[in-house]
């Protein structure tokens, strides 16, 4: 009995001994799993302040750009309730074009349509057989000089259109703007603009707004224009090689379209264009640059992706893994503008070694990537 009376005993103490050992295995993953709060605060935590923050080894790609000139602007008029009986618009073209406005078009043989040759869509518009068939209602082509920005008024030329119950397979209008002139455009240049317009009826009862922008470029690439959203106000001193597109404010982002039955499934650099907008609410420096929403001393040069915010300094992007404005994550980015701000690279890997050899917890950062890499968690 007494030999039995030993032997619960022994167990009971190697049970605490396990239990002890578990508690702390657990302890130290969950330290582990968030070693970035520790990293980040580190050197306040362990050496009372003084170190600042650390950057982080920034991983996120660039994307490569390239600029485009976009000869048309084209957008609703905000004060004006637009409706099947008018719709009112404001177009400038700076080449001589058609426009051309298509009622209850067909989804899918519009964006058929788009993926076909300029010189067959050229053709089409000049002759009015755009999307003929596959829409209610084709208008005759309208030629126009270049000209500035130009208020216009369309309207359905009949009654109503059947466009069925949501979701729908046509669009209510589509305006087309391509150019007539007919020297060979750079294969670069774009040719066409086309314009989506949603309409509020009684059944679809979504404001009345662009739905969507596409561009066409000479090439046959097809892009779809999509607005990026500055910090605060919109800047007009942005380098002067960008075109004014009128198609926003501020800026836009062209995204290729990809298609594996056209131009071979190319991927191709996504285009920026510039527009011009107020600045109202801005922040800005004594040269007339908007500045970075973080540090708010270096002018912004950098478009974050995939949420478009643009706002923040390329002195800051190394700092950060989150968007300031919107918290998504940061998948890759793309510059808006030079940073010839920023000291020259060579000083600034210096300053990194500096800081690594001298800095108080050097060893601690150090030991932290290979655990959370050992671990298996993402760094």
């Amino acid at each position: 009995m007494t030999a039995m009376l030993v032997s619960v005993a022994e167990l009971s103490n190697i049970f605490s001994v396990l239990a002890v050992l578990i508690c702390f295995c657990g302890v130290v993953l969950f330290v582990m799993r968030n070693m970035m709060v520790l990293r980040v605060h580190g050197d306040d935590l362990m050496f009372g302040g003084g170190g600042g923050v650390i950057p982080h080894s920034s991983r996120i790609p660039q994307m490569k750009m390239m600029k485009v000139h976009i000869p048309f602007t084209f957008k609703l008029h905000e004060s004006f309730k637009s409706t099947y009986a008018e719709v009112e618009c404001e177009v400038s073209s700076q080449v001589e074009y058609s426009l051309q406005a298509i009622w209850g078009v067909s989804i899918r043989e519009l964006h058929l349509a788009l993926w076909k040759s300029w010189s067959t869509l050229r053709d089409a518009s000049l002759k009015g057989t755009l999307l003929q068939g596959h829409a209610q209602y084709v208008t005759a082509p309208q030629a126009s000089q270049p000209h500035g920005e130009k208020t216009l008024r369309l309207s359905l030329p009949a009654p109503e259109l059947e466009l069925g119950t949501p979701p729908r397979l046509c669009y209510p209008l589509v305006i087309f703007l391509t150019r007539r002139d007919n020297g060979d455009p750079h294969p670069d240049e774009t040719v066409a603009l086309v314009n989506v317009v949603h309409i509020k009826d009684s059944v679809c009862t979504l404001p009345t707004s662009i739905l969507a922008q596409y561009l066409k470029q000479a090439n046959g690439q097809l892009s779809c224009l999509k607005q990026l959203y500055l910090a605060t106000g919109n800047s007009t001193n942005y380098d002067e090689q960008h075109v004014s597109s009128g198609i926003g404010p501020a800026l836009a982002l062209a995204e290729p379209c990809n298609d594996s039955g056209s131009n071979g499934g190319a991927t191709r650099g996504a285009l920026v264009a510039s527009g011009a907008g107020d600045a109202e609410g801005s922040l800005w420096n004594s040269t007339g640059e908007q500045l970075c929403v973080v540090c708010q001393y270096f002018p912004l040069s950098r478009a974050l992706l995939p949420c478009r915010h643009t706002c923040i300094c390329a002195s800051c992007f190394g700092k950060l893994d989150r968007c300031p404005m919107c918290r998504s994550p940061i998948k890759s980015y793309f510059c808006i503008r030079g940073e010839e701000y920023m000291p020259p690279e060579k000083e600034v890997n210096s300053c990194k070694r500096r800081r690594a050899v001298h800095g108080p917890s050097h060893w601690l950062h150090d030991w932290n990537d290979r655990l959370t890499d050992f671990l298996g968690f993402a760094r």
